[in-house]
């Protein structure tokens, strides 16, 4: 039997969003998207990073269909997409997209090329009897409008519970390389954690935005995290006289929602690429000419003359940002390169020189669940 699609039927999506296919979950509001998003960011919100089906049911066998829509540049793809099917929790398979439509990009001339694909039919059978919550992670890198949903038993919703964790940061927190969506450090964490993730990580696009700060602000939540620094490099948006003034700003948006909410704010972690370099950071065409998607900075090397940001110079200033606010009892601080350092970078090297690998991930995400949700740590419950 095909279950009727209802918005009630995700999590981890701020609007569900109807579609000539189906339901197309975002992960910011309409005014933002009508207003404020510019097109990197139009894309980013609309792949459902941390966005789950969630429903409880005895069914032995469900269907899910969904149409997924994924980019390549110059003819170069990621990894395909991957839906994850956690039962009870436990996470059960990871069915890879093989449909869907492709949009290949083409960096000199900015013009796209779409080719059509059929849906995707996601099978889970063999299920055990009696009633179950059943989880369909979706792809945490393609755009997915879900067509139908069935089973051959009842189907119904499940109401959020739990403690909810908002993450804002870039595609490190967006999920990029990883191979499915519950390997991204931040659902590697959450799971661990025993959380609600509300994952805002959105590639190129955490660059201090105040409208950004007014949706964490505005959303119910019992924990935040703001990772800052490897976009502000790598656009060269900003220079530090700057960027102090914006994390601040921001801090004081959420904290006119949240006030005594505990507030974790993340330095980047370790990025050979941008440590000692400023941007604009760039698509290394030579690599793309090869097959290859890396990544590469455009700036001098040591040059931080008149502010321009390395890495390095980030980690100081939010530093310096957390040491001015130590009036607030319930913001705290946390090095990037205590979860990923330089012998990390060594050990699992950035495969495009930008991102981590899965290795990466699952290394960032435990070490996130011990240091902040651990005994001492921010989001600690103990």
């Amino acid at each position: 039997m095909t279950h009727p699609l209802t918005p009630a039927l995700f999590h981890g999506a701020l609007e569900v969003e109807p579609t000539a296919r189906g339901l197309r979950p975002h992960r910011l509001p309409r005014a933002v998207r009508t207003r404020d998003a510019d097109a990197q960011l139009l894309a980013a919100q609309a792949q459902p990073a941390g966005v789950r089906l969630v429903v409880s049911t005895p069914a032995r066998r469900l269907e899910l269909v969904l149409h997924a829509t994924r980019q390549a540049l110059g003819g170069v793809q990621r990894l395909r997409g991957a839906v994850d099917v956690c039962v009870d929790g436990n996470l059960r398979s990871t069915h890879v997209l093989t449909g869907g439509d492709l949009v290949d990009v083409d960096l000199r001339t900015g013009s796209a090329t779409t080719t059509a694909g059929p849906d995707d039919h996601v099978v889970v059978d063999d299920l055990p009897t009696g009633d179950k919550v059943v989880e369909f992670w979706l792809p945490h890198l393609e755009q997915v409008d879900v067509v139908a949903l069935s089973a051959d038993a009842e189907l119904r919703a499940v109401a959020p519970s739990g403690p909810l964790w908002v993450h804002h940061g870039s595609s490190l927190s967006h999920g990029s390389n990883a191979s499915s969506p519950t390997r991204t450090w931040p659902a590697v964490a959450a799971r661990a954690a025993g959380v609600r993730l509300q994952n805002l990580g959105f590639g190129g696009s955490a660059l201090v935005d105040p409208f950004l700060a007014r949706v964490v602000r505005d959303r119910p939540t019992d924990l935040v995290s703001l990772k800052f620094g490897i976009n502000v490099v790598g656009g060269d948006v900003m220079r530090r006289r700057t960027f102090v003034a914006a994390v601040h700003g921001f801090l004081d948006t959420v904290r006119d929602g949240h006030p005594t909410t505990p507030l974790l704010l993340v330095s980047p972690l370790h990025c050979a690429l941008h440590e000692d370099t400023p941007g604009p950071g760039s698509v290394d065409l030579q690599a793309l000419g090869r097959g290859e998607l890396r990544f590469t900075a455009t700036g001098t090397p040591g040059d931080t003359a008149g502010g321009r940001l390395t890495l390095r110079v980030v980690r100081d200033a939010l530093r310096e940002v957390v040491a001015a606010r130590g009036d607030d009892p319930h913001l705290h601080h946390l090095d990037g390169l205590d979860l990923f350092g330089e012998a990390d970078e060594r050990e699992h090297p950035l495969p495009d020189a930008l991102h981590l690998d899965t290795g990466g991930h699952a290394l960032v995400g435990r070490r996130f669940t011990d240091l902040v949700f651990g005994a001492g740590g921010a989001f600690s419950r103990r």
